[in-house]
């Protein structure tokens, strides 16, 4: 990837206070570099609406790790989906802040997913399947109880207790000993794990 037929990114950049037309200058070159596959102009991207995006993404979700999954999701849709951006339809934030809400969108369709999973799993009866079939319900079942299995100690007993048990993270605090806030990271840090791993399971499957 060259920059030789564009000007460096930082030699461009706005300073504070700099006039609307500077900025929109920036924008534009910013542009033609990521249609042009410049890596230089894409760090540049990044550093310019990162923060925003991602702060789209927590408001939206209220789970920082979702928010950090998204934030690279819209950034690595943006870079191979690069040759979409037509600059005569919008500016470069804008079309960026609309990947981002269709990744925001994806990622609560997948927590909702998720959850009726964990609830089936936590209340719902085991029922075979019919003779020669498999229904994801039945995979997404396997693919959750394996993940489990394979969580850290105190991730796989307070994710347990929470999903088969029904205790309230302070229930789960007062069982097991632990402070209520380590409850809470291991809930948080263990749910992220598990979302992963019934992911990758899933690609996994698709995969053989």
């Amino acid at each position: 990837m060259s920059t030789n037929t564009l000007t460096s990114p930082s030699a461009l950049a706005p300073t504070a206070g700099s006039p609307p037309a500077e900025a929109s200058r920036y924008e534009d070159e910013l542009g033609r570099g990521l249609r042009a596959a410049d890596e230089e102009a894409f760090a540049a991207i990044y550093r310019q609406w990162g923060s925003l995006v991602h702060t789209m993404a927590t408001r939206s979700l209220g789970d920082t790790y979702e928010a950090e999954d998204v934030t690279q999701q819209v950034f690595l849709g943006a870079w191979r989906g690069r040759d979409g951006y037509r600059p005569e339809r919008g500016p470069l934030g804008a079309w960026l802040v609309g990947i981002t809400r269709r990744k925001i969108v994806d990622a609560l369709a997948a927590r909702t997913r998720r959850l009726a999973l964990i609830e089936s799993v936590a209340h719902g009866p085991y029922a075979p399947p019919p003779d020669g079939a498999a229904p994801d319900g039945v995979l997404d079942r396997v693919l959750l109880v394996d993940r489990l299995s394979r969580l850290p100690r105190q991730q796989r007993q307070v994710l347990c207790l929470a999903f088969y048990e029904d205790l309230t993270q302070a229930q789960i605090a007062e069982r097991t000993g632990m402070p209520l806030g380590t409850v809470k990271s291991h809930a948080r840090r263990g749910l992220h794990r598990l979302r992963r791993g019934i992911e990758q399971g899933h690609t996994e499957t698709t995969d053989e």
